[in-house]
């Protein structure tokens, strides 16, 4: 039975309460936020109209913290306290931080013994955590400022190839600034959302998504309201900011100069080769000059000097394609997200490869926050989810480590989330107790060629014989592309679990290097692993053989067991040295020669099981 609304005759029924909810881009470069507003999301502006707030924050002593265009601005005259592309230090120790970028302006907190990134300011030691939150309480009190009112709830949106660490440290970030995060969005899948929802367009889609940091392809089907991530790849360590890079090398060279700049310095060239290059996104060619030099880039010569960068992204989209097993003809559009992706040599290098022009519909650095203000105002409760369904997927397998060191796939990599799979596992040796359990991320047979995740054991198993436990480990990725792991034990219901969260992540060339070396070993890995498991199944025959002639030796004749043993000293030998299929042969021959016994052992076995008891009784069993 339904309740009822009543209401006071003539009265107008009151109208349900629009709950507050907002979609941050939290970028490399600049960030935004967006909500619903009458007719559709809209980008939320600042008290003077800008919509765009730089990712900079400036520390000063005994003052608040200063973020967005001022702090960008004052960066030259104070690098040290100024933090830019805050993005690139998430969910990274400080060695991989230096090794990337060995010019970075800071000054790192040494005395840290975990190696985190901890920046020294005037005003104290911060991390990316901290610095991040600070630019996320600015997108807030501009959130409410413009809605009248506090946020009940927030999507953020990260990089598809984010990593747990990078992952759980924005989610971090959020909770420092008091924002309640409904889920973590994929960039891509945000610009799918504002793109699927606005148009009427279905098919496979490929999202290219290069911004001022960071780099994704993913490539959607859009199916009648339905987003669901075929396959996604990247880089963390591509972007905008590169090709700014690219164009200081240049300057330094064309005008000779030499020496070392100074951290002033080198942010200063660095924002002249980011208005050169915005230059050249409306212009064939600029008149530069830096220092005393003067002289002129022009497309040509601009698309020679990136030509690596641009291969590296066009690359990535041929990795994406051949994971989800579709050829270029396949793909109905492509959207461009990213500021970056503004450049010419971009745009003609995509079209080159698809074949057809990209979609530029939307601003290409707004469409992933209006994306989230989308997927914010469904979250809510503001609009129906029956609206639309995400499906996104995990960007590498993740799995448990096995006896011999080999690595079994729980989820395989590209797996829709949010997603839980289980399998079922079991003791190695009699009246084991306790399982150590080693999570492990990556594409390769063997736990050494894989990224350690978590380890954690599951105690209190029932002593039994080997194989005889039945332990279920369940792997379960949130929505936020989080995983955790669970570990029970069947017959006592014994459970032990974890929450993986690393201190930090993979770097761009870790991942893309995880990949590409999956597939350069598939073949050597796929033998090491049927060698592995061939050794394993011969030690657990040899044991087992030596169980039962400690157990039974009176039912093992002399000739017998002189034949066992020169097989199995041969077996045992295969195992250190021989090939797999050395040993699959013995395995067998030595299961051949013990054949016999292992009858005699069967038939005694049932004799005991049969004494005292008549066929009649038997029978009648049998019957029931």
């Amino acid at each position: 039975m339904a309740l009822l609304q009543i209401s006071e005759p003539g009265r107008k029924p009151a109208a349900a309460m629009h709950k507050r909810a907002v979609g941050i881009d939290l970028g490399t470069t600049n960030s935004l936020v967006t909500a619903s507003c009458g007719s559709g999301v809209e980008v939320l502006p600042d008290e003077d109209g800008r919509q765009l707030l730089p990712s900079v924050v400036q520390y000063r002593k005994n003052q608040p913290p200063v973020v967005g265009a001022l702090a960008k601005a004052t960066a030259i005259d104070d690098p040290e306290n100024s933090i830019l592309s805050v993005k690139r230090l998430l969910g990274k120790s400080r060695s991989e931080i230096l090794s990337q970028n060995p010019f970075i302006p800071y000054q790192f907190d040494d005395s840290r013994e975990d190696g985190a990134p901890a920046i020294v300011t005037v005003a104290g030691v911060k991390d990316p955590v901290q610095i991040s939150a600070d630019i996320l309480r600015v997108l807030r009190d501009r959130a409410e400022a413009c809605l009248a009112g506090e946020l009940e709830g927030v999507v953020i949106t990260v990089p598809a190839y984010f990593n747990d660490a990078q992952r759980q440290q924005t989610k971090d970030a959020a909770r420092l600034a008091d924002l309640r995060v409904l889920r973590l969005l994929n960039e891509p899948t945000a610009a799918a959302v504002a793109y699927g929802l606005d148009t009427s367009d279905q098919g496979n889609i490929v999202v290219f998504d290069l911004g001022g940091g960071t780099f994704d392809v993913s490539l959607l089907s859009l199916q009648r309201g339905v987003f669901e991530v075929l396959a996604t790849g990247g880089d963390t360590n591509l972007g905008g900011d590169d090709f700014d890079r690219v164009l200081c090398d240049w300057l330094m060279q064309s005008s000779s100069h030499s020496g070392t700049l100074s951290h002033s310095k080198r942010i200063e060239l660095l924002y002249l080769a980011n208005e050169i290059r915005h230059q050249l996104t409306d212009e064939e060619s600029v008149d530069v000059s830096y220092g005393d030099w003067t002289g002129k880039l022009d497309a040509e010569l601009f698309t020679e000097l990136t030509r690596d960068l641009v291969n590296r992204t066009i690359n990535t989209c041929r990795r994406v394609l051949r994971d989800a097993k579709l050829t270029v003809d396949a793909i109905d559009n492509i959207v461009l997200v990213g500021g970056a992706t503004r450049m010419p040599v971009i745009r003609n290098a995509v079209a080159e490869f698809f074949g057809k022009s990209p979609l530029v519909n939307i601003d290409p650095d707004k469409v992933v926050a209006i994306g989230a203000g989308i997927q914010a105002d469904v979250l809510i409760g503001n609009k129906s989810e029956d609206n639309f369904l995400l499906l996104d997927v995990n960007p590498l397998s993740l799995g448990i480590e096995t006896m011999g060191e080999l690595v079994e796939k729980i989820i395989p990599r590209n797996t829709t989330i949010p997603v839980a799979k289980a399998q079922e596992f079991t003791t190695f040796k009699d009246g084991q107790t306790v399982m150590s359990l080693h999570v492990v991320q990556g594409e390769r047979e063997l736990v050494s060629d894989c990224r350690s995740l978590a380890r954690f054991e599951l105690r209190g198993i029932p002593p039994m014989v080997a194989g005889a436990a039945k332990i279920r480990v369940t792997f379960q990725v949130d929505a936020d592309g989080l995983l955790s792991v669970t570990a029970q034990e069947l017959s006592t219901n014994t459970k032990s679990e974890i929450q993986v969260k690393p201190s930090y992540g993979l770097n761009a060339d870790a991942i893309e290097e995880m990949l590409e070396s999956s597939r350069d070993h598939a073949q050597a890995d796929m033998e090491s692993r049927a060698l592995k498991e061939a050794q394993l199944e011969a030690t657990q025959l040899i044991d087992a053989l030596a169980n039962a002639s400690k157990v039974d030796g009176e039912l093992l004749r002399a000739e017998e067991a002189s034949r066992m043993a020169d097989v199995v000293a041969r077996l045992q030998s295969a195992i250190s040295d021989g090939s797999s299929n050395q040993i699959h042969a013995l395995s067998e021959e030595l299961n051949q020669v013990s054949g016999d016994f292992a009858a005699r052992r069967m038939d005694l076995t049932i004799g005991e099981a049969l004494r005292g008891h008549s066929i009649d009784e038997i029978e009648h069993s049998k019957d029931e």
